[in-house]
């Protein structure tokens, strides 16, 4: 029997057809990784971190895979790169424009993971509100590893400081 993790994703979009994006981008990562098992509504929001007059369309999705965290995002790495993204070199870890699509991991189960290249948790999700909002809808008691607060209480702490 092989074992399954719940990874959890953040899909964006904030350019072209954001919602048909979503989905095929929902439908290659099922088709390549594992059952998608849950998945939030769409969530529309503003960009965050730069300007741009483009409104962003976000959907969670946690999807039972038997892939590694690194093989995760290589099949990330490379849908997105099908579906139309092109990356930029950034000038500082905040450098963010607009793009076609936007696929990160949030969780892999409870695994924590600290390396150059990919950092799991993500490290700035609880500070995000296109990310609570969606993923409380779907998983509001899950809690984060590092943080030991649950998607909620993230919620509302950033509700409140914000």
């Amino acid at each position: 029997m092989t074992n399954h993790t719940e990874v959890i994703l953040l899909t964006g979009s904030n350019l072209g057809q954001k919602e048909s994006i979503l989905a095929k981008a929902r439908e290659q990562l099922a088709d390549e990784m594992g059952e998608v098992v849950t998945q939030s509504t769409i969530y529309f929001s503003e960009p965050w971190g730069f300007e741009s007059t483009n409104t962003f369309a976000n959907q969670i999705l946690c999807i039972n895979t038997t892939l590694q965290p690194h093989d995760v995002l290589e099949i990330i790495l490379q849908i997105e790169k099908k579906l139309g993204r092109t990356r930029h070199f950034k000038t500082s870890p905040n450098d963010y424009a607009d793009r076609v699509i936007d696929i990160d991991i949030l969780f892999y189960g409870s695994t924590i993971m600290n390396e150059p290249e990919l950092i799991i948790p993500h490290p700035l999700l609880h500070e995000r509100r296109f990310t609570l909002i969606p993923l409380s809808t779907i998983r509001p008691q899950l809690v984060h590893p590092k943080l030991q607060k649950t998607v909620i209480e993230l919620l509302e702490q950033l509700n409140t400081t914000v």
